[in-house]
């Protein structure tokens, strides 16, 4: 599969200002560090169970994130740390939940796979396979019972469009025209296996058609095409237009999950994405609409400047008390 990699250079309406770039630019590398970290902890034996890092997919989470508004809602995969805080989870809770601390997301007790921060409308990360999409479409059609406008986003895998509960989800959500947008994270490998081996499709996004919704397939690694994509998405579900599916073309830079070395992917394969990571790309666009070099570098510096001091204030905190562990339990 090959990237449309035009440039974003050329401002449409609607787009990011130079501070905004500015701001998705530092919130990825934020999502970079965080990733890195946790990668870093988990060598350590300071995490938990297992984790599934987003190294490579920043722009997907940041990009479509940006198009929501306050009250909107966005549901994820446990692939979801780089999702959770795009929504403005965070840093020092999102980093203390994984570690097992008190003072995380969900007071230390769901960590890497099930991140929730309802306050920014982060309403979880999930750990089964497509269980999340009927979720997504249950908030839309509360939205639409409660005339709020509000709009639901959902990241899934390519992986998780061969599941019967995504079907399901995408079918009612088409029948009743309900406010979501399905964001399909295509990074071309289900967790092992290589699309073409599981999926009779080349172009996912082809499959909403059968949904009676539009599908959209953006070049994932664009931090600028994928909000664009997905604010008509959004603005379309605000009024009342029915779903859409967006597939966005990424890659994630490291193996499905911690202890994956990825041998399965073919020689040159990750060299070549590498040459269209996100964050570079986003930091050459500014350079290219006059941002000044500077200001581009005080984003680095502020970015991986939060991310060492949210870890290290998660890593002075607490464990769970024992007796915690009897709240919160919904039986």
């Amino acid at each position: 599969m090959r990237l449309d990699t035009t440039s974003s250079s050329a401002v449409v309406e609607g787009d990011p200002t130079d501070d905004e770039l500015l701001g998705m630019l530092r919130r990825m590398i934020e999502i970079r560090g965080f990733e890195d970290e946790i990668q870093r902890a988990f060598t350590k034996n300071l995490v938990r169970g297992s984790t599934h890092l987003c190294n490579g997919q920043e722009a997907c989470a940041v990009g479509a994130c940006s198009a929501l508004r306050p009250g909107d809602s966005m549901v994820c995969t446990y692939r979801g740390h780089g999702a959770v805080l795009a929504m403005g989870a965070s840093l020092e809770r999102t980093f203390a939940e994984i570690l097992g601390r008190e003072t995380g997301l969900c007071r230390g007790k769901g960590g890497s796979m099930h991140l929730t921060d309802v306050e920014v409308g982060a309403y979880g990360s999930f750990a089964i396979v497509g269980a999340h999409l009927p979720i997504a479409t249950g908030l839309a059609l509360a939205a639409r019972l409660d005339r709020t406008e509000a709009v639901s986003l959902c990241f899934f895998g390519d992986g998780s469009t061969n599941i019967g509960a995504v079907h399901e989800a995408l079918n009612l959500a088409g029948i009743w025209r309900l406010p979501v947008v399905f964001f399909c994270e295509n990074n071309l490998y289900g967790e092992y296996s290589p699309l073409p081996s599981t999926t009779p499709v080349e172009q996912l996004a082809d499959r909403a058609a059968g949904y009676g919704m539009p599908g959209v397939r953006v070049d994932g690694n664009d931090v600028v095409a994928v909000r664009r994509v997905v604010a008509e998405a959004v603005a379309r579900a605000r009024a009342g237009e029915g779903p859409t599916f967006v597939e966005g073309l990424t890659y994630r830079h490291r193996g499905h999950s911690r202890t994956d070395p990825a041998k399965y992917r073919p020689a040159g394969e990750l060299e070549r994405w590498l040459e269209h990571d996100p964050i570079p790309r986003l930091e050459a666009l500014l350079a290219e609409r006059g941002v000044a070099a500077a200001a581009i570098a005080q984003a680095r510096a502020d970015a991986e400047s939060a991310v060492a001091e949210g870890y290290a204030a998660a890593l002075a905190a607490s464990a769970p008390a024992v007796e915690l562990i009897h709240e919160d339990v919904y039986a």
